[in-house]
């Protein structure tokens, strides 16, 4: 899938996941990783920065998530507005948190009051993996 993607992007003429000017230096394997389990995430399902962090092996990497879906160059088609911050909060997102709400309660998710950004019964929405 990542592949297809990244063919997509290309053909968009979006920005490609190895822009020389790409401010994360780390692996190309990570972001790979990273988009590939946002493909796994199912619609009204959600995970958190930490969760993506322990899943590809980097426990202690939540920022490092974060960042990488801060340059996700196709949040709509690799679904980062399915990541939450890990109490529940509606955290960022490339298009604004108002985005991502509406986003998220398209897909059947709820919010704790009107201009709440807390996810009601979040754990029972959260989903895992094991650790890689």
């Amino acid at each position: 899938p990542m592949r297809e993607i990244l063919n997509l992007s290309n053909h968009l003429g979006t920005p490609s996941f190895t822009s020389s000017s790409d401010p994360i230096r780390r692996s190309q394997s990570i972001k790979d990783k990273v988009y590939d389990m946002l493909l796994k995430i199912p619609a009204g399902k959600v995970t958190t920065y930490g969760d993506i962090a322990k899943a590809i092996g980097q426990p202690n990497s939540s920022r490092l998530i974060g960042q990488i879906l801060h340059n996700n160059p196709t949040p709509v088609v690799v679904p980062c507005h399915r990541v939450v911050r890990s109490n529940g909060k509606i955290g960022g997102y490339a298009y604004g948190s108002r985005k991502k709400r509406k986003l998220l309660e398209e897909e059947g998710l709820k919010f704790c009051g009107s201009d709440s950004t807390d996810l009601e019964e979040f754990q029972k929405h959260r989903i895992t993996w094991p650790s890689s």
